[in-house]
């Protein structure tokens, strides 16, 4: 497929390990749309064989692929690396990989719960940039991108564990853009969305939830996966931004 100055990921090859549901599918989707060959990863084969027959069945004509990688195992560098190995070279690495969010009264916050609560959303996301930066196409045209939250910057009780990661990820993306120079390095910071994060919630429990977010946000609406994908496709897109945080989160923050 050819390229042109403005349909940048033409032809591009794009891995997005969280890529079975939520936002990750929806860059999944919308990275096709743009031409791209996309990989799928996520924990278990029955979600990415799910999702290939998914994106086929929308997109018969894109190239499309997907492997498993367990991120909760303990050490995950050779996880990690026996991916990257199947999926071969890249123009750019998604990260939204994510688990169950894990909320705690402050007061009953452990070192292993600390610890554990950062394998996918923090440790994970490293050795992520770290090995998969070796697959990357050389240059400024090539890319990571990581997925933090607003509860950056709006903290809320019983969310300081997840809070303290996700603000740290800002520091960590700005380290990883000048250690993996010239390959940029971006964040981006969703806030609350209508996803698959809160499919095991109560329904009326759910619609409570939405309901107050759709009082509180300036928008006066609940953000959709396919909205905060455009923010992914920007900085995939756009070789001059690296080590800066893209927020899509209804103005919340």
């Amino acid at each position: 497929m050819t390229t042109s100055r403005y349909n940048k990921l033409a032809g591009k090859h794009v891995l997005i390990i969280g890529g079975t549901s939520g936002i990750g599918y929806a860059v999944a989707e919308a990275s096709i749309e743009s031409g791209a060959r996309v990989t799928v990863s996520s924990s278990r084969e029955v979600s990415i064989k799910t999702t290939l027959e998914r994106l086929s069945k929308s997109y018969p004509k894109a190239q499309i692929s997907g492997y498993a990688c367990n991120l909760s195992k303990t050490p995950i560098e050779a996880e990690i690396e026996a991916l990257f190995k199947k999926v071969g070279t890249l123009d750019h690495i998604v990260y939204t990989a994510g688990d169950k969010l894990a909320t705690i009264a402050f007061q009953d916050i452990t070192m292993e719960h600390f610890i554990k609560a950062g394998q996918l959303c923090f440790f994970a996301a490293f050795f992520v940039a770290k090995i998969g930066s070796r697959y990357l196409t050389p240059g400024p045209t090539s890319s990571i991108i990581i997925t933090g939250g607003s509860i950056a910057e709006r903290p809320m009780n019983d969310w300081a564990v997840i809070g303290a990661y996700a603000s740290g990820l800002y520091g960590l993306v700005r380290g990883l853009a000048l250690e993996l120079k010239p390959v940029r390095v971006n964040l981006v910071q969703p806030g609350g969305l209508a996803t698959d994060l809160w499919q095991d919630m109560e329904p009326a429990k759910r619609e409570a939830l939405y309901r107050s977010w759709k009082e509180s946000f300036p928008t006066g609406e609940v953000g959709q996966a396919e909205d905060v994908a455009e923010a992914y496709l920007w900085l995939m897109k756009d070789k001059n931004v690296t080590g800066k945080v893209a927020g899509s989160d209804s103005g919340h923050s």
